[in-house]
């Protein structure tokens, strides 16, 4: 089948859709990757098309729900206009991810072309837990799932321009966006969630049609890490990864002096991977190196333990390397992954970004470094159940019920 995966957001919400892409294309499938042209590299490295949208997130400052809304609100327009020129005309199935789908919705009934839901985080309303852009504090079954279907309102209301704007480009009726997804959902549209169930298992008032296969992990080609890093891990004894992915840029300098000071002061070593911050210390030596990006799955099975802004996938990548985390949630759904992997028992209660102080890291990295360690316990534990899942798999299965 020729299939198009639509993806837009950081590079956290582009990268999985990489591995599961090439696994589908393994599989005998045409696999074009929608997404923005930053990306494109890392499309065409995994041997998937690629397609530009337009528009690019990546790197904006961390601001506050506001701010996010606004920025939203105007990507969205960008998003609506460009989506139906990035989808071929031959194509089959149509996998939007969760901030493709509010528009794929539309182009697929524009079109006839089937789709079907993949998405990195769960946004259907659950009495299990709040949403995950809502706070971390449950409000009890009823109120979770009232704050869910809030959530989900707010979010009809931040894109109904674009999709007004869309629908009529398309020749389609008026409709709003709350009653196409309500819509969507009595038909019992498929949507598979590319997360582990050991960290959020499928919550049991879900609909059939939404299941959880596992996570989908980012393709890569590298099989060793560069010299220059092996050297560094071979050193010493193993460091801490130390990485904010996309987020806090423009404080780099900030970050990597607490980092330094705060690893130095636990007394361990580490790795700063630079991301869209630009970490990086002002003094390396045999207890610090600076790195550009490199695949997790290579790099954090090496490492004793995980500094990070709780990003769904690297959150993930730190469980699956089986090392405890010490969470450091910024933005967006950040607090909930955060919050998720500390009840797990793989991570120290989060330390919220605008929180992070020297001595705060330092004494969380020796809970967690400590010998023996129950976050190292519990993060293995989990590593374990997350090789039992095969979430591209799941995926294969259900394109063959399309």
């Amino acid at each position: 089948m020729k299939l198009v995966i639509t993806a837009a957001g950081s590079r956290g919400d582009i990268a999985p859709y990489t591995g599961l892409g090439a696994r589908l294309r393994e599989a005998g499938h045409e696999v074009t990757l929608a997404t923005h042209e930053g990306f494109a590299p890392l499309v065409r490295a995994a041997g998937l098309d690629f397609r530009s949208l337009p528009g690019d997130p990546r790197g904006g400052p961390a601001g506050d729900r506001r701010q996010l809304m606004a920025t939203a609100a105007a990507f969205a327009r960008k998003m609506a206009a460009g989506l139906p020129d990035a989808v071929p005309e031959d194509t089959e199935v149509l996998l939007l991810s969760t901030s493709t789908a509010p528009f794929g919705w539309h182009l697929a009934e524009a079109t006839g072309v089937r789709s079907l839901g993949v998405y990195l985080q769960p946004t259907t309303p659950t009495g299990d837990f709040p949403p995950t852009v809502g706070g971390t504090r449950s409000l009890g079954r009823l109120g979770n799932r009232a704050m869910g279907r809030f959530s989900l309102r707010m979010v009809d209301r931040l894109f109904a321009d674009a999709v007004h704007e869309l629908r009529r480009s398309l020749g389609l009726p008026p409709a709003a966006p709350g009653a196409v997804r309500r819509r969507l959902e009595a038909d019992g549209w498929p949507v598979l969630h590319g997360f582990s169930s050991a960290v959020v298992p499928r919550p049991r008032d879900w609909r059939p049609g939404l299941a959880v296969t596992g996570n989908w992990w980012p393709h890569h080609a590298e099989s060793q890490l560069p010299c220059d890093i092996e050297d560094f891990l071979a050193a010493g004894p193993p460091p801490v990864f130390v990485g904010f992915g996309s987020m806090a840029t423009g404080e780099g300098e900030r970050l990597g002096e607490l980092a330094a000071s705060g690893l130095r002061k636990a007394g361990l070593r580490g790795v700063l991977q630079a991301g869209s911050a630009g970490l990086s210390a002002d003094v390396e030596g045999d207890d610090l190196l600076t790195i550009g990006d490199v695949p997790h799955a290579l790099l954090l099975p090496r490492c004793v333990a995980a500094v990070h802004h709780a990003g769904a996938g690297t959150a993930a990548a730190a469980l699956r390397a089986g090392i405890p985390s010490v969470p450091v949630p910024v933005t967006a759904d950040q607090p909930f992954w955060a919050a998720r992997v500390a009840a797990l028992g793989a991570a120290t209660p989060p330390i919220p970004f605008a929180a992070l102080t020297v001595e705060g890291l330092a004494a969380a990295l020796a809970r967690v470094t400590a010998e023996p360690s129950p976050f190292a316990r519990a993060a293995m534990g989990v590593a374990v159940a997350m090789g039992e899942e095969d979430g591209a798999g799941a995926v294969l299965r259900a394109l063959e019920r399309c």
